[in-house]
C-alpha cells in the first residue's frame, strides 16, 4: 500500500501503461523562457494529484511522472526554470480529509495523524506513515508560505488542507487532549498559504456517478479501442474496501450531494489567492447535448464524456443536474470546475486579481488529463505552468 496499512488498495493493470507507451509520441518540445523581472515572491509550489493518481513518494512515479507524463518530468523542468516545485503523494482513493492529513504530514515532516475523532468514527487507524526523515519541503510557516495546486480531486484535497490550517476542527479539539492533538486541527495557520489553484477540479462534484447508470447506451458511438480503454480504466481503479465507512472514500466526496455538503465548511479565505481552470473536450450538438471531440479526448474518457453530455436529472438529494452541467472534460463537468458554488467567483482579469475570490481562468480546451500532460493525447503543459506560476509570483 502507498502510505501505510490504512491506505486503500488500487489495482493497476499493466496493459494500460503498455498500450499508452506503445501509442504515445515522446518527441521533445522547445523550452519556455521565464521572465523573472516582475517577481515579487517565489514561494514553494506543491502539486497534489487526483483520484487514482500518484506522486514523488510512489514507485510508479519512477516509471511515469503524473505531472508531465510523456511531455517529461514537469517538476524537474519547473525547478530548472527557478521555481521551487514538489509533487505530493496522497491516498489515491481516500477522502479529502484523509488526503489532507497525509499532505500536512509530508509538508511538515511528521507522522500522519488522521485525528482521534475521525479515525474512531471512520473505523481506521489514527496514525499513518512517518515522514520525519523524508519531508516533502524544507520549511513551512507564515514567513515561508506555499502555493497549492490540485488536479481533479486534488482540488478538494488542498481546499480541505487550507480549511483545517485556518479553522481547525472543533470535533477533534473536543475529542482530543491538548497535548495529543495535531497542530493541523487547532487552526490559526491560514496565513501559511499564499495561493490555491484548482485544475479540472470537481468543486461541486461530478455527474459521472449519475450519468453512468446504464440507462444511456453509447456503445455504437465508440471504437473498439475506446470501448476497451474505458473498460480497462474502470477495472484498474476498482478497490478493496479496507473497513472504513463509506463516507471516508473519494468516491463519496465526489458525488454531487456530498461535494455540496462538504463545500459548506471549505469556504475561501480572505487572505488567499484562488484560481481555477475548468476544462472541456466536448462540443454542443444540434439537439442540445454535448459530445466529445475525439481528436483531443483520451479513448478512456470518450464513453463518460458522451454519457455526461446527455444526462440531466436530479440527484438522490434532489439537487438539479441541469443542461448547464452537460459540457464536460470526460470526467468532470465544466461548470463544476469553475469554482465552488458557495464561494464568490469572477472571470479572470489580469488588472484585477483579488484574494478570497475564485479567479476563474478561461476554459482550457482539453480533456481531464490535458493539464497533467495527457497520455495518448499528448499535451505539452510546460508553457502553461510557466505562465501561471509566473503570474502568481508577480502578484
Amino acid at each position: 500500500m502507498l502510505l501505510g496499512d490504512k491506505m486503500k488498495k488500487i489495482k493497476i493493470i499493466p496493459l494500460i501503461l503498455a498500450m499508452i507507451l506503445l501509442f504515445s509520441s515522446c518527441a521533445s518540445a522547445p523550452a519556455v523562457k521565464v521572465d523573472k523581472t516582475e517577481f515579487k515572491t517565489n514561494y514553494t509550489y506543491v502539486f497534489v494529484h487526483g483520484l487514482s493518481g500518484w506522486g514523488s513518494y510512489d514507485k510508479q512515479n519512477k516509471v511515469l511522472k503524473y505531472w508531465g507524463t510523456f511531455s517529461g518530468d514537469l517538476m524537474k523542468y519547473l525547478n530548472k526554470q527557478g521555481f521551487n516545485c514538489f509533487a505530493a503523494s496522497v491516498d489515491p482513493g481516500g477522502s479529502a480529509w484523509d488526503r489532507a492529513c497525509e499532505l500536512y504530514a509530508q509538508l511538515t515532516g511528521t507522522v500522519v495523524d488522521y485525528g482521534k475523532e475521525h479515525s474512531e468514527r471512520c473505523k481506521h487507524e489514527r496514525f499513518g506513515r512517518d515522514f520525519s526523515k523524508e519531508p516533502l519541503i524544507e520549511k513551512w510557516d507564515s514567513e515561508n508560505k506555499i502555493n497549492l495546486l490540485g488536479h481533479s480531486f486534488g482540488g478538494a484535497t488542498v481546499r480541505m488542507l487550507v480549511s483545517l490550517m485556518a479553522n481547525g476542527s472543533e470535533a477533534e479539539i473536543n475529542a482530543t487532549e491538548k497535548d495529543d492533538i495535531s497542530p493541523l486541527f487547532t487552526g490559526g495557520k491560514g496565513d501559511w498559504i499564499y495561493s490555491v489553484t484548482a485544475l479540472a477540479a470537481p468543486h461541486d462534484g461530478t455527474s459521472a456517478y449519475n450519468a453512468n447508470d446504464g440507462t444511456n447506451s453509447v456503445d455504437d458511438k465508440l471504437s473498439s479501442t475506446e470501448k476497451m480503454m474505458s473498460d480497462m480504466v474502470s477495472a484498474s481503479t476498482s478497490s478493496d474496501n479496507d473497513g472504513r465507512i463509506e463516507s471516508d472514500y473519494a468516491n463519496y466526496d465526489l458525488k454531487i450531494d456530498n461535494a455540496l455538503e462538504m463545500n459548506k465548511s471549505l469556504k475561501a479565505l480572505d487572505n488567499v489567492y484562488y484560481f481555477s481552470y475548468p476544462c472541456s473536450c466536448t462540443d454542443k450538438q444540434k439537439d442540445g447535448t454535448y459530445a466529445p471531440d475525439k481528436d483531443i479526448t483520451e479513448p478512456m474518457f470518450v464513453k463518460s464524456a458522451y454519457l455526461m453530455g446527455m444526462y440531466t436529472g436530479k440527484t438522490d438529494g434532489k439537487n438539479e443536474i441541469t443542461a448547464d452541467w452537460l459540457e464536460n472534460d470526460g470526467l468532470v463537468n465544466t461548470i463544476s470546475a469553475r469554482a465552488p458554488s458557495v464561494d464568490r467567483q469572477k472571470d479572470f482579469d489580469q488588472t484585477d486579481i483579488p484574494r478570497g475570490v475564485w479567479n476563474v481562468m478561461p476554459t482550457y480546451r482539453g480533456d481531464h488529463m490535458s493539464l497533467q500532460g495527457g497520455m495518448l493525447k499528448r499535451n505539452d503543459v510546460r508553457e502553461f505552468y510557466v505562465k501561471h506560476l509566473t503570474m502568481i509570483n508577480s502578484l
